[in-house]
């Protein structure tokens, strides 16, 4: 379809003419284009603030630990007290295969820090180096506990974000520093920057990682842990083993296996799906609604261009009488179609993505942007060619219209 430079004139003529409704068209049109935008950049940036919660967390993973039974098993009343120890890593390992990682936890909370004239009140977490591969940590200076750390049983820790901002206000790279955890000094080795809230045994900004046999020792813990975690070996979902787990476990203590309350296994997996579900419906759901808009600003073209096709009944009868073909007064109606829906859906995108742009600064920490409100270049180029198809259509109709018009008939309404 071929425009020369005269036809566009003539459309930009005719588009002041009509100014005010032209106006009001466009509005509709620039409202449901920014509407899909500003939805879909800020359902991503949403879905990236949530998924930072679960930042670097396993999702085929699960969490277990102790709480008093419910039950009574073996001679024993329920509301019995009891505790994990290191030998259920091992019956963990031999008597349920399917799991990959196994990592146990042992926890103090409100443990005095120091360093120097500073102090911060952290929780202690006991750990080994597979802990990373459920909760990765986000090491800004160093490294993370390795199996040297434990078979040595060197005293050195790992230090979470704001304890590593109170006990070093002037920044810098902390490693090799001795900090203090009661009465006894260990080396940082790592700052980790983790951000997510899935908090295990406390935030991660706020911790302080040490190996799990020092802590035993120096906390007098004896084999008791806490918690362990584990991962799921690929193709093996959690919920299927979870009543293995719980079963392993449970006669070793002589608990009623049926005892969900007693042996706690939560299914992280469950969790991640529920999100993985939100996000679909959420993603749907601005889909809907934008597109919903975009309609509704087509159909309002479509309808300011067949006002404006009766109102130039007289014009389009003249031209076909002197010679205007069919093709002519098509092109003509779809191009000024086309034109009012591109300005229009333009001017949309672009506004979009200047209030996109300036929420995404309100969600900056550290000169790091936590998440992206922003849509994707061929998301802006999708909704370009979205834009440019409901321009045709919008034409189509008052297009029909116009070429219907016979010269005698135009001649006699006039």
């Amino acid at each position: 379809m071929r425009i020369d430079l005269d036809t566009y004139h003539e459309l930009l003529e005719t588009l002041l003419r009509n100014k005010t409704r032209s106006f009001l068209t466009g509005f509709g049109v620039f409202w449901g284009v920014f509407m899909l935008v500003a939805l879909i950049g800020g359902g991503a940036g949403m879905k990236e603030m949530l998924s930072n919660n679960f930042e670097g967390f396993a999702t085929n993973s699960a969490l277990i630990w102790e709480q008093p039974t419910t039950k009574p098993f073996h001679g024993f009343r329920k509301g019995r007290m009891w505790s994990l120890n290191t030998g259920d890593l091992q019956r963990l390992r031999e008597q349920v295969p399917q799991i990959d990682v196994i990592s146990p936890m042992a926890n103090k909370w409100g443990v005095q820090v120091v360093n120097g004239d500073r102090k911060f009140n952290a929780n202690v977490k006991g750990l080994l180096p597979e802990y990373a591969k459920v909760e990765t940590p986000k090491l800004y200076y160093g490294r993370y506990i390795n199996d040297m750390d434990i078979a040595q049983q060197r005293k050195v820790c790992v230090i979470g974000k704001k304890v590593y901002k109170s006990l070093f206000p002037k920044g810098g790279d902390p490693c090799g520093e001795l900090i203090r955890l009661d009465s006894v000094y260990y080396s940082v080795v790592g700052v980790d920057y983790g951000g997510g809230n899935m908090n295990v045994n406390g935030s991660a900004e706020e911790a302080v990682c040490i190996p799990l046999s020092l802590m035993q020792r120096a906390f007098n813990m004896g084999d008791n842990i806490e918690m362990i975690a584990i991962t799921a070996r690929r193709g093996t979902a959690i919920s299927d083993i979870t009543p293995r787990i719980r079963e392993v476990i449970a006669r070793a203590h002589d608990i009623d296996p049926t005892d969900e309350k007693a042996v706690m296994v939560f299914n992280t997996e469950v969790l991640f799906g529920l999100m993985d579900s939100l996000f679909e419906g959420v993603d749907l759901l601005i889909w809907l609604v934008g597109i919903g808009t975009l309609l509704a600003g087509a159909i309002g073209v479509s309808n300011i261009m067949m006002v404006t096709v009766k109102e130039r009944t007289t014009e389009i009868g003249i031209r076909r009488a002197i010679g205007a073909t069919p093709r002519v007064i098509l092109t003509q109606i779809i191009s000024e179609s086309i034109l009012l829906t591109a300005v229009a859906g333009m001017s949309g995108i672009l506004f979009a993505v200047l209030i996109l742009q300036m929420l995404e600064l309100g969600f900056t920490e550290d000169g790091i942007v936590q998440s992206h409100f922003q849509v994707s270049f061929w998301t802006a180029i999708a909704s370009a060619a979205l834009l440019a198809l409901l321009g045709v259509l919008a034409g189509l109709a008052p297009a029909a219209r116009a070429m219907s018009i016979k010269p005698v008939d135009a001649m006699r309404e006039e």
